[in-house]
């Protein structure tokens, strides 16, 4: 599947479109097929990594879900 990617914590230049491996859905999960997205303030946060104090749950040093959104 094709995805939005980052790596590290930064500005909008992080962002890298890749091709990634499809999730298989566990046990009472769904497999939805996307044909649109938007960014959010919340994925702004995220990819900047501020709060600060928000990255001891997102990873410290770099991010541990690397697709926005996921």
């Amino acid at each position: 599947m094709k995805a939005i990617v980052y790596t590290h914590y930064g500005s909008p230049d992080e962002l890298q479109f890749k091709e990634v491996a499809q999730p298989t859905p566990k046990d009472k999960e769904v497999l939805i097929e996307v044909h649109a997205a938007a960014v959010n303030a919340g994925d702004w946060h995220l990819l900047r990594g501020q709060p600060f104090l928000m990255r001891l749950g997102t990873g410290l040093r770099k991010p541990k879900h690397p697709i926005l959104g996921a």
